[in-house]
């Protein structure tokens, strides 16, 4: 995924972010081809208007009370093998959010302008799905169903457990910020990384989003 368009901008406040999170144009290097990309969201996964995405939400155990915030060290999906280090990132001289290092396949990234994992708000850990040796650290992720877990290792040592109430792909145009990124009244978690139809020339189309609440502290 080129460096140029994984970012971020901020635009009036977290809550209005114009998020174009990652693309990428590896899709078609060492043998792969559109058919043997990453898996997509299954239709009865993904969310498609704000009424099925809270129907949702609601079906999940109540969450705990909010953590104070500590930076988070390490994110695994068990359902999908994903167990990655996570590094900040943050803004770069145009204001755009970085994405981790492309060489640095097994590498998530957390926004620090977004709040830490089990704290307050909606926690943004996003990461490569592919670079050109290959399949990165969510190149899986779109295979992620409702029901599984997210685990979120904090400096503090606690452990922030999220449950997946919905994945989608969004398009990068007209990208829904206010209801991927705005409060819930709890922790939550997105999990980025790019998605959707892919172009040799232009890259991805999209962005899989993983939505998920904090339901467990360990």
């Amino acid at each position: 995924m080129h460096r140029h368009q994984e970012r971020t901008k901020p635009r009036g406040g977290w809550g209005v972010v114009a998020l174009v999170a990652l693309s990428g144009t590896f899709l078609l290097t060492n043998g792969l081809d559109a058919s043997g990309g990453p898996p997509q969201p299954a239709r009865a996964s993904a969310l498609v208007s704000d009424p099925v995405h809270d129907a949702a939400a609601r079906r999940l155990p109540p969450a705990p009370e909010p953590l104070k915030p500590s930076p988070p060290t390490r994110i695994r999906v068990p359902s999908v093998r994903v167990d990655a280090p996570v590094t900040r990132v943050g803004l770069d001289a145009e204001g755009w959010v970085d994405a981790p290092p492309p060489q640095d396949a097994n590498l998530a990234g957390w926004y620090d302008g977004s709040p830490a994992p089990g704290a307050r708000g909606t926690t943004v850990i996003d990461g490569h799905v592919d670079n050109e040796q290959g399949p990165a650290v969510f190149y899986r992720l779109g295979s992620v169903e409702r029901g599984q877990r997210v685990e979120v290792d904090r400096q503090d040592g606690r452990t922030a457990v999220f449950t997946v109430y919905g994945i989608e792909v969004v398009g990068k145009d007209g990208f829904p910020a206010e209801r991927v990124y705005g409060p819930k009244g709890a922790p939550e978690l997105r999990v980025i990384t790019c998605g959707g139809g892919f172009s040799k020339k232009t890259g991805y189309d999209g962005n899989v989003v993983v939505f998920a609440r904090l339901t467990e502290i360990r």
